[in-house]
Order: structure tokens, then sequence, then C-alpha cells
């Protein structure tokens, strides 16, 4: 079975001017390797900002364990950049990644049965459920869209 679409970790909590953030790392696969991007998580309004810059790995735990070794400058220099780089609907486009992501996993399982690399019967049922959890995904879109992040 190939890897799944993209895991969440905590990494841990920074101050930037007064302001509390929570910091995780969201890994997937592309197909070569794992890349992590790091998730800033205003702590009083929830709303995540996200950072364009990648941590690669060759595994999930070697990304998470490369964003834990941050140092608490490198970790606000990133949060920095990410909420410059804010984007206005925040829930849409994390509900928009996600789907991406799941559909590239999609992809790669379809692939693996086809190639013969995964069993038929696991293989079509994982297809079945990543279908419908994006059945899931867009069902939810219409609650995000228009909505601007406070």
């Amino acid at each position: 079975m190939p890897p799944s679409a993209s895991s969440d970790h905590q990494i841990r909590t920074i101050n930037i001017d007064g302001q509390k953030y929570y910091v995780s790392l969201r890994v997937g696969y592309d197909g070569v390797e794992y890349i992590g991007r790091l998730m800033f998580t205003d702590a009083s309004t929830e709303i995540f900002y996200q950072d364009h810059g990648g941590v690669p790995g060759i595994s999930v735990l070697d990304a998470v364990r490369k964003a834990k070794e941050f140092t608490e400058s490198q970790l606000q220099q990133r949060c920095h950049r990410a909420l410059s780089e804010k984007r206005r609907f925040g829930k849409l486009r994390r509900a928009t990644d996600e789907m991406i992501e799941k559909i590239k996993y999609l992809n790669r399982v379809a692939v693996g049965l086809e190639k013969g690399t995964i069993e038929r019967e696991g293989g079509n049922q994982e297809l079945d459920t990543v279908q419908a959890q994006l059945l899931d995904i867009v069902k939810k879109l219409r609650m995000h869209a228009g909505v601007e992040d406070e």
C-alpha cells in the first residue's frame, strides 16, 4: 500500500509579537520524497497560515525530525513569511489542498493496482475509502466558499 495522502504532526508553540502560534507540519508524499509544509495556527483565532517553503525528508519521521530541529528564530522567520502571504479564504484553501492530496493519493493507488504492486482487494477498498473522503470534502466546500478568515 502506498503512503497515505498526508499527515499532520505537532512541532511546538512559538510566540511572535505577543501572539501565540501552534506550529505543525503537514507531510505528504509526492511519489519521490516526503515534503512537509509548516502550518502556523493563531491560538486566539484558530486561523492557520501555511509556509510555502518545504521540509523534505526520506520518510515522514525524517521530515518531522528536521522541523523539530528548527531554532526558535528559524520558525519565527518562516511564520513571518507565511503571515506575509496569508490568504483571505484559508478554510477553503485548506479544503482544496486536502482534496488535491487525496486525488494524488487516489492516482498512486490506481497506478499501483494497474502495475500489480498493490494487492487488488485492499487496493480497491482503499480507492473506495479515498473516493468517499473526496466526496465528503466536496460536500463541505460550500460552507467555506466566500467565507473570509477573520
